[in-house]
């Protein structure tokens, strides 16, 4: 699989370029557009256990699209929900990351994408204590809300980063969770704001520029209802 990221940095799309027969997984309803020839198929990514952890513990689909090239090879491109940039990690056995929540778009067949725990940390800060871990030798390719931010950390140097800004880090990262501020309510435990991890390297960390948990509390506020019948643009206009 070879990768072109188009219309960065605000409105990203990823093309994934598939050999004849080549398969490829992407998230559920992440595809906007495909080549003649190439095949969907949805499956569960390793039966029913397989869908049921990462539906319910990573928080991704139930369902993954399965793209195989044609005859021909082909390509299909796939979309983020939130506007940013769509990133490639060039994957290596012994570089694993761990992914947050809702970043991860598509991998490629050298690569593997498996819910993993990511400590009582990401629990108690509202991160849902679940993400991925993505390994193997290849391509992974995720979305970033906002534009990607990159840090490489010397063994032994520290940073402090909001827990809605992370998208991924090297597992030879060590972290702890914290509150930003002391003094915060118990609710703070409960969404997860004003938390930080302390990251200590060596390692790379990915972030976004912009925090999907900021984005959700900013619609609670005007008002958006997470009522199925109701309607966003409704409830934010009308």
């Amino acid at each position: 699989m070879q990768t072109q990221i188009r219309h960065n940095p605000a409105f990203a799309a990823a093309r994934l370029y598939l050999a004849p027969g080549e398969p490829a997984r992407i998230e559920s309803g992440a595809m906007m557009a495909h080549s003649a020839g190439v095949q969907l198929a949805a499956n569960t990514g390793g039966g029913l256990m397989a869908g049921l952890k990462r539906s319910i513990l990573s928080g991704e689909s139930f369902f993954v699209t399965t793209a195989t090239g044609g005859p021909q090879g082909g390509w299909i491109d796939v979309t983020s929900v939130l506007p940013g940039d769509i990133i490639t990690l060039e994957m290596s056995p012994d570089r694993p990351y761990f992914v947050t929540r809702g970043c991860w778009l598509a991998n490629d067949h050298g690569t593997e994408v498996t819910p993993k725990w990511g400590g009582m940390a990401n629990l108690f800060g509202g991160e849902g204590g679940f993400g991925l871990q993505a390994s193997g030798r290849g391509q992974v390719v995720l979305s970033v809300y906002g534009a990607l931010d990159v840090m490489d950390l010397a063994p032994g140097e520290q940073v402090t980063v909001d827990t809605g800004h992370v998208v991924a880090y090297e597992l030879s990262i060590s972290f702890r969770m914290r509150r930003a501020v002391a003094g915060r309510t118990i609710q703070s435990v409960k969404t997860g704001e004003g938390f930080v991890f302390d990251f200590t390297g060596p390692g790379r960390i990915l972030l976004q520029t912009r925090n999907p948990d900021a984005l959700q509390a900013w619609l609670r506020s005007a008002g958006v209802s997470e009522n199925p019948g109701g309607s966003t643009l409704g409830n934010l206009f009308g």
